[in-house]
């Protein structure tokens, strides 16, 4: 027998499949990309010259170890830089997905001082300023300086500044730094979210299991 809940179930159903298959569209996009620059580096490699190789050989590497270690250093690179972008556009589309009128990049005046003239907000719903962010390993004291001008910008603009980032550092000089980050954002009235907290905030505040997505399409 159809009911009124059935149909409901149906619809929503047919609404997550139709938001899956957008995200999915965009980690194919992503990792297609990906393969073609580390492609393309590789074949770039084949002309560089490697001299650099007798320091390698000198502290016990093989010249083919030496051009493997290169290699790697490089997709490393594109790697993180992909890594980070993937997640950021994912996480956006999820906030847009579930609020149409969201607003991504958007800018706003210093009013403390003059550098930098701007501050960016990654994702904009409503009067809650979101900065997404995929890890920060970070060491660099400076950093929380940087991040609590920021957060004054976004609070004195009458926005709610919140911070959700991903995956957490493993070092304890990181971590320190990201505790600290913590405290500025309570202390300023904003929030902060990471690891499994940042996951389910996404979740809850969309409906999307981006986690999940992520898992299931993995190689």
């Amino acid at each position: 027998m159809v009911t009124i809940s059935n149909v409901k179930a149906i619809i929503k159903e047919v609404t997550m499949d139709s938001r899956d298959k957008r995200l999915v569209e965009i980690i194919l996009r992503y990792r297609e990309e990906l393969q073609r620059k580390i492609k393309e580096r590789k074949v770039e490699m084949e002309s560089d010259n490697n001299e650099h190789y007798m320091l390698y050989n000198a502290l016990g590497f093989t010249s083919e170890e030496g051009y493997q270690i290169d290699f790697q250093q490089n997709v490393g690179r594109f790697l993180y830089k992909y890594a980070g972008s993937l997640i950021e556009e994912l996480a956006i589309k999820c906030f847009k997905l579930a609020y149409p009128e969201a607003r991504e990049k958007v800018k706003l005046p210093n009013t403390i001082d003059q550098s930098p003239k701007t501050v960016e907000i990654d994702c904009l719903i409503g009067n809650r300023a979101i900065e997404l962010k995929w890890k920060d390993a970070t060491t660099d004291g400076d950093h929380i300086k940087k991040e609590h001008k920021r957060v004054r910008i976004i609070r004195e603009a009458g926005y709610i500044p919140i911070r959700i980032m991903f995956f957490e550092p493993n070092r304890e000089q990181a971590i320190r730094i990201q505790a600290r980050l913590k405290e500025l954002y309570s202390d300023l009235g904003g929030e902060y979210y990471s690891g499994e907290e940042a996951w389910e905030y996404l979740k809850n505040d969309t409906g999307i299991d981006l986690k999940s997505i992520l898992e299931r399409n993995g190689k």
